[in-house]
């Protein structure tokens, strides 16, 4: 199984931009800040990930507020085909707060 979750805002974002198939797509960048447990110790998390919408999903996220907290859930998956870095596949996210 292939699924993420994660709250993060949206750090960056480019225009919107179409595939030679017509396929709308936003690509992006998220934060995330947040405190976890491992091994019965508080662990302060940050990082950033690359993100991408496509299809319908693309147009919202075009129109999201920068700075604006999400919840996001998708996938994640290779750049491309050779490369071994991942970016978030986002299918679908709402405000959160």
């Amino acid at each position: 199984m292939n699924q993420l979750q994660v709250i993060a805002s949206l750090a960056e974002r480019d225009v919107l931009r179409y595939t030679p198939a017509g396929i709308p797509i936003v690509t992006a960048r998220l934060q995330h800040q947040s405190e976890q447990m491992e091994a019965g110790i508080n662990r302060q998390v940050e990082f950033e990930i690359a993100a991408m919408a496509a299809g319908e999903i693309s147009g919202r996220l075009n129109k999201a507020s920068l700075g604006g907290m999400f919840r996001f859930s998708g996938f994640l998956a290779r750049r491309n085909r050779n490369s071994k870095s991942v970016v978030f596949h986002i299918i679908d996210f709402d405000p959160v707060g």
